[in-house]
């Protein structure tokens, strides 16, 4: 006699888990969304171990926990933990509780398929960190803006997503990454390199992410631009775009400005092109690479500002002044980062 469905189908779901953990930090006060959210988490958590470290304010953390009980595992952050960047904190707790050595850290617009997951499990047999790269799906007029960015990123070297994956070992051997600066994908993949561990950025490693509200986009770029000051030759460089364009069109010299723009977006589409881009970059993508720049440069610009006469750049309640460790700051560290130290 033939097994019963039921069963049946119960195995061969839990045949093909991966060993492989998945820690989301979160902090909503507006639960739009939520029901994809848990769709998501539904499909995730028949694949993978799922954490949602939840941040949320009381009235929205008990309604994700009635929603979520028996689906994945919904915790707080640690409340022994210390620093001003809330999403830090999240994955301080997460790692901390992961069961695999493999884990994916993903922010909340963040949608892995089967495949991704695979490969950054696989990736992580032999790396410390893995760097996949993002891509909008659906695409508004802001997504096709900022996608402009993930090119230019992409031409000259790899994009920051919204997701990394770790090693758990690796990531409680150093003691986790510094709570308090803003950029904390670029402090988590540099704490790593200082550590001694080892990076893969596959350029064809795609996963989907949704673009956030427009009217939230445009709320984020100068805190964005911000992060810049984290890379000096960057940050100068931006600076450097409005004055330049602004003696240019004083002395009535366009050709300059027009190269410039032709440049930019061709370097764009070499990004667009590169590993197989041109599967998830819409074409039109690479022409938004000059309008993208020319609004770093501004908000680049309004981010110097904010440091020079506030002290730095507001998030979440509170002002950060640091984007992220320079490297050579991480170097003189004589052990793990107090704060985030495993006990």
């Amino acid at each position: 006699m033939s097994a019963p469905p039921r069963p049946a189908r119960r195995r061969a779901i839990t045949a093909t888990r991966l060993p492989l953990s998945y820690v989301l930090p979160l902090r909503w006060t507006d639960d739009t969304g939520l029901d994809e959210l848990t769709g998501y988490l539904r499909r995730l958590a028949a694949r993978v171990e799922v954490t949602v470290v939840d941040g949320s304010p009381p009235g929205a953390f008990a309604r994700h926990a009635t929603l979520w009980r028996g689906l994945v595992r919904h915790v707080p952050p640690d409340p022994a933990l210390r620093g001003a960047n809330g999403k830090v904190l999240g994955v301080l707790t997460g790692v901390r509780l992961a069961g695999h050595e493999h884990v994916v850290i993903a922010d909340d617009d963040v949608r892995y398929d089967d495949a991704g997951l695979r490969a950054v499990h696989r990736l992580l047999d032999r790396v410390d960190l893995v760097r996949p790269q993002n891509y909008f799906d659906p695409m508004p007029w802001h997504a096709y803006w900022d996608t402009g960015r993930i090119l230019l990123n992409r031409a000259f070297g790899a994009d920051y997503p919204g997701t990394l994956a770790v090693r758990r070992s690796t990531f409680l051997a150093m003691g986790g990454y510094d709570p308090d600066v803003l950029f904390e994908n670029l402090e988590l993949i540099r704490t790593v390199r200082t550590y001694g561990g080892t990076e893969a950025a596959p350029a064809g490693l795609y996963v989907r992410r949704l673009p956030p509200a427009a009217r939230h986009f445009l709320g984020q770029r100068v805190r964005q631009a911000y992060d810049d000051l984290a890379q000096p030759v960057r940050l100068a460089v931006f600076l450097a775009v409005l004055p330049a364009v602004g003696a240019a069109v004083v002395a009535r010299r366009p050709g300059p400005v027009l190269g410039a723009l032709a440049t930019t977006v061709a370097l764009a589409e070499a990004g667009r092109r590169r590993a197989g881009g041109t599967r998830v970059f819409p074409p039109a993508t690479a022409l938004a690479a000059p309008l993208w720049v020319l609004e770093r440069a501004a908000c680049s610009w309004l981010a110097l500002g904010q440091r020079v006469l506030f002290g730095g750049v507001r998030y979440a309640g509170t002002r950060l002044r640091l984007a992220a460790n320079p490297p050579r700051v991480l170097r003189a560290r004589p052990g793990p980062l107090p704060s985030s130290r495993p006990t």
